[in-house]
């Protein structure tokens, strides 16, 4: 392969890159705790949204505070799930050297 295609994937790759994290920004993830009690909603980049806590949670602060945890939790990793799918996709048709991934 020469030095040239190379470039030229790697600049058509970033700015797929580009897009997909720009979709992946304004995407939401809904965690959950409790069988729903307690749901998070954070954006692509991780920031929280929403907290929607039902009232037969809210007389044990301590468990609270633990399901919320565990909601943000579940939410973070469906968040960081859409993420590695998102970029496998983008990188996919890629050749990389061995042991090379991508994003760096």
């Amino acid at each position: 392969m020469n030095i040239q295609k190379m470039l030229k994937q790697a600049q058509e790759m970033q700015a797929k890159l580009g897009q997909a994290q720009a979709n992946l920004e304004v995407m939401e993830f809904e965690g959950q705790a409790a069988s729903g009690a307690v749901k998070v909603t954070i954006t692509g980049k991780g920031h929280l949204l929403k907290v929607n806590l039902d009232p037969s949670v809210m007389d044990d602060k301590e468990m609270l505070e633990d399901l919320i945890v565990v909601a943000h939790r579940d939410a973070k990793e469906k968040m960081d799930s859409a993420v590695a799918d998102t970029m496998g996709n983008v990188t996919s048709g890629m050749q990389l050297p061995p042991g090379m991934k991508l994003p760096f």
